[in-house]
């Protein structure tokens, strides 16, 4: 197995994948927002599948919190399988695809413009059908990625979507705080969660827990788990994690908790360190815990881009736990790079 994956160096690529993005795509963001702005949406809804999903789940908790715009999730389902139309009107749809390719996320975001919805398009391929069927298109600018397991891709998917609310929003402190934030992820590439990674090397089962923003991120860390380390994850807010699921922590069982400098920290620490109480093994991203163990991480200049910063520094990791287990993450177990579902 080479020593250096495709994984690793498209991790290692990440901050320059932001800095051009934020360097090429101020045009689509501001004519995507200003369509936004005069729109005036009463809601949003999202269409997405995999790690798209995630980042589409970032930018909900995201809008909501800044914009005060609720955002639901649809099961692109509704419209592939079984061919029903949504009441749309006054409302925005954003589709998120690093291909753009699959024909059930096509056929939502088409249904959706169809119905007189502002539709903005996500993706790596400004070429696709996703692309052709929505009103606004926005190049994630990631460059080619080789690794079955999307790294770039999902973080210039989170970056473009908070971007955009930030455009859309005029809020002028996000805008700061996002044009510093590639050098933030140099560091975060860098950041040591080796402890982490020996304690779940061995293992076969674990919780990722997150609350608020961070919650799209404990769902991307979850099935990066299973994709690239064949390790059984699930990801829980840690406001859910106690109404039923922690009946089977037993003593070690792994836990990361994943927080940024937000008003949730510090409920979730202290649901990490209760946790830990039951002798579970649980390592959080803060240095407020008494019982977990701290993760070192890099603080952004701003709370809501603090996730993009963790999920950085977890890919860095999380390949680490794949190769120590033999097993080469740039080529998962029945999975392929481009997924289309119907």
């Amino acid at each position: 197995m080479s020593a250096q994956t495709h994984m690793r160096r498209e991790v290692l690529e990440i901050p320059a994948a932001v800095d051009a993005l934020l360097t090429k795509g101020a045009s689509s963001i501001e004519a995507a927002a200003n369509a936004l702005r005069a729109a005036d949406p009463l809601f949003m809804i999202s269409v997405a599948r995999g790690s798209s999903d995630h980042a589409a789940t970032y930018f909900k908790y995201a809008c909501e919190l800044v914009a005060g715009i609720p955002v639901a999730s649809v099961g692109p389902s509704v419209s592939s399988i079984y061919d029903r139309e949504l009441s749309l009107s006054r409302c925005a749809c954003l589709a998120v695809s690093q291909s753009g390719k699959s024909p059930d996320i096509v056929r939502l975001a088409m249904m959706a413009t169809s119905q007189s919805a502002l539709s903005i398009a996500l993706t790596n391929h400004t070429d696709s059908d996703l692309a052709r069927v929505s009103t606004h298109t926005i190049d994630l600018h990631a460059g080619a990625e080789l690794s079955v397991a999307a790294t770039k891709t999902f973080v210039t998917s989170a970056v473009s979507a908070i971007w955009l609310l930030a455009e859309w929003q005029k809020d002028t402190i996000l805008l700061q705080a996002l044009h510093a934030l590639p050098e933030m992820l140099e560091h975060a590439t860098q950041m040591d969660w080796g402890a982490l990674g020996a304690e779940i090397t061995s293992r076969q089962s674990l919780f990722c827990l997150g609350r608020g923003p961070v919650l799209a991120i404990s769902n991307e860390a979850a099935l990066k788990f299973k994709e690239t380390c064949q390790l059984h994850a699930e990801s829980y807010s840690s406001a859910e994690v106690l109404h039923g699921p922690v009946s089977i922590v037993d003593q070690e069982f792994p836990v990361i908790a994943l927080t940024a400098a937000d008003q949730a920290e510090t409920s979730l620490v202290e649901v990490a360190d209760q946790i830990a109480g039951k002798g579970a093994s649980v390592f959080v991203t803060s240095d407020q815990a008494t019982h977990a163990a701290s993760l070192p991480c890099v603080r952004t200049a701003h709370p809501l881009l603090d996730p993009i910063s963790l999920i950085v520094s977890f890919y860095a990791m999380v390949e680490q736990v794949a190769l120590s287990r033999g097993i080469n993450p740039d080529e998962p177990r029945h999975l392929k790079k481009v997924t289309e579902t119907i």
